[in-house]
């Protein structure tokens, strides 16, 4: 109730001072919550991020790690919030993923945080050791099926949306294999390099460097077109494997009743920063594509993306946490 009252009164207080309110905005520093462990793609985009906000706006916007719980300690905080614009999150997808994976969550997705832009999505990629004999994903879903049960797969972690994506992708095949869960794609990686488990799907911004210098082969990538910085790599579609598009996000968001004005601040600024001729080619090269689509098309996103993770979760029959 608290929060809906300074919801209300900040909305007065916006329509009494017009547009000089977003004028106002920021006037003292901006924390940015990143409900994860510093060092992966998510916390480094938005250290840039938060970096070129401080230079624009002329306060800091700071950053803040909170792990715990798959994420969601750290999303809970910004959902509880003052909605004023002075804490925002910056999440993976683990905010789209969660809410079917977990039986209890503290926050309503939908209903307690306002999408302001995806920053950028980083499409997973199959991934196999050098050595290994399948020289694209055909011939893996071909092996897949020839030897059922022989093969292991990485992944990065349950829940994570490359652990979804082996679980699609063994639904949408038909196909059976073992698949080994990592405690981060930093491990997976490291078993991925010495052949332990020489087949692997993670987030491609975890893997640009070590494709690029050949220590592990990319096979394909779970997006609709090539990456600028890897177009050798096909995608999964132009393949003839269809309906696997999957991504992590980098997703900026607001506690509800944040005023629409400080949103589009944000939005503007954030997908012009990505853009830039500065931060694009560093996060090409985290294997992030940048996008800063509008509060209402990542809403959509939103929405719809939570509706997917839940079938997959639902028809792969993967137990709640």
């Amino acid at each position: 109730m608290t929060k809906f009252i300074r919801a209300i009164a900040l909305g007065a207080a916006c329509l009494v001072s017009g547009s000089a309110f977003g004028q106002q905005y920021p006037n003292k520093p901006v924390k940015i919550i990143i409900p994860f462990p510093a060092g992966g793609v998510t916390d480094l985009a938005g250290r840039l991020i938060a970096q070129k906000l401080s230079e624009r706006l002329g306060q800091q916007f700071y950053i803040e790690n909170i792990g715990g719980a798959g994420g969601n300690l750290g999303m809970a905080q910004v959902a509880r919030a003052p909605s004023d614009g002075y804490t925002v999150l910056l999440s993976s997808s683990s905010v789209t993923v969660n809410p079917s994976l977990y039986n209890k969550m503290a926050f309503d997705v939908e209903k307690d945080l306002i999408p302001v832009t995806k920053a950028g999505g980083s499409p997973n990629s199959w991934l196999v050791n050098p050595d290994f004999p399948a020289k694209n994903m055909k011939d893996l879903v071909e092996l897949f099926k020839k030897e059922p049960g022989k093969y292991s797969v990485g992944s990065p972690g349950a829940g994570t949306t490359p652990s979804l994506s082996i679980e699609q992708l063994k639904y949408d095949l038909k196909v059976n294999f073992v698949t080994v869960p990592f405690v981060g794609g930093g491990p997976m990686t490291q078993s991925l390099l010495g052949g332990h488990v020489p087949i692997s799907c993670g987030a491609i911004g975890n893997s640009v460097a070590l494709i690029k210098e050949g220590k592990i082969r990319a096979l394909g990538i779970t997006d609709k077109k090539r990456l600028e910085t890897l177009p050798d790599i096909p995608t999964l579609d132009e393949m003839g494997i269809k309906d696997q598009e999957a991504e992590t996000i980098t997703g900026v968001f607001v506690p509800a009743g944040t005023p629409k004005e400080i949103v589009n601040l944000l939005q503007k600024q954030i997908s012009a920063i990505v853009k830039s001729a500065d931060i694009k080619p560093k996060l090409l090269e985290m294997g992030v594509v940048p996008e800063g689509d509008s509060p209402e098309s990542f809403a959509a996103y939103v929405k719809a993306d939570i509706a997917k993770w839940k079938r997959v979760i639902e028809q792969s029959n993967i137990p709640k946490i």
